[in-house]
């Protein structure tokens, strides 16, 4: 596990490690998850990380905040020259699995909107915007055509923020670490899958939805999730009024599984969909539901 000490590589040591793995993690500093500590760019810490590693799990890299600090030579030289050493190195030393943690962020000037909020799966062709978007999706290509067999998790916004903006967000296009981490789990368990597969959700909207989410996404809600506009209203919270993007993580779930729990409704300790409050009776579908 390279990363190991960083926000999503210790969340997903920890789940491997209760899953049944054995965890040995790679990173410039000290962390609970972490054994061997040092800078990928040097060999030995690549081979020590790696010496009889049955998974590469491969979370380590420069991060969008880092765009316009560090220079763009050296995202190449961590995001696309380390994997690939990784990647070589894993198939002489006999790994059998590969998964490469990148981002949604990939999907880049795609994810801008025209006339109707942009529905986010895995068809949606990248256009990356910057050195971050440009270097994680070289890594990609370079995970997906390595000869050992390897499966690309595109994780959507999943760091802290204000209770408020991450409920809004939770709505479209985040996820919570937890919910990453059983993604991580499930990708390296399933050794017949591989593949590219967003990571994000749950969220209460269909397709069909982005036209209105543009123009108003305040009364898609009220139709979707009633539920969540009373309890946004409840804490004096404003409903986003368009929404610009939904992610679909509906190929990660017919793959391997996944089936994200922890998104706005846990949040704000609602009661999941299915299930109606106690003395509440079930509301009608709306026209058109399926």
């Amino acid at each position: 596990m390279t990363g190991s000490s960083g926000r999503v590589g210790s969340a997903l040591a920890a789940a491997l490690d209760t899953a049944g793995w054995t965890v040995r993690g790679v990173d410039r500093v000290s962390g609970r998850w972490t054994g061997v500590v040092g800078d990928l760019r040097d060999r030995a810490v690549r081979l020590a990380a790696l010496q009889s590693a049955e998974v590469l799990v491969h979370a380590a890299a420069l991060h969008a905040p880092h765009v316009g600090r560090l220079a763009e030579d050296e995202f190449r030289a961590v995001n696309v020259g380390v994997t690939a050493k990784l990647l070589a190195e894993a198939v002489s030393l006999g790994v059998r699995r590969v998964l490469y943690i990148s981002s949604t962020s990939v999907y880049g000037h795609a994810l801008v909107p025209v006339d109707a909020a942009v529905w986010v799966d895995e068809q949606l062709t990248p256009l990356p915007r910057d050195i971050y978007d440009e270097t994680k999706l070289a890594a990609e290509e370079l995970a997906a055509a390595c000869p050992v067999p390897s499966v690309t998790l595109r994780i959507a916004r999943c760091f802290p923020e204000p209770m408020p903006v991450l409920a809004a967000h939770l709505l479209h296009r985040a996820v919570d670490m937890a919910d990453v981490a059983a993604a991580g789990v499930l990708a390296v368990s399933r050794t017949d899958v591989t593949g590219t597969f967003n990571i994000s959700g749950p969220h209460p909207f269909r397709r069909k939805d982005c036209p209105s989410l543009h123009r108003d996404a305040g009364a898609v809600l009220a139709v979707r999730a009633p539920d969540i506009c009373a309890a946004f209203r409840d804490r004096g919270w404003p409903l986003p009024h368009r929404l610009d993007r939904v992610y679909d993580s509906t190929a990660a779930a017919k793959a391997f599984g996944y089936r994200p729990l922890r998104g706005v409704r846990h949040l704000l300790a609602l009661p999941p969909p299915d299930r109606p409050r106690p003395g509440r009776t079930r509301r009608r579908p709306a026209p058109g539901d399926s």
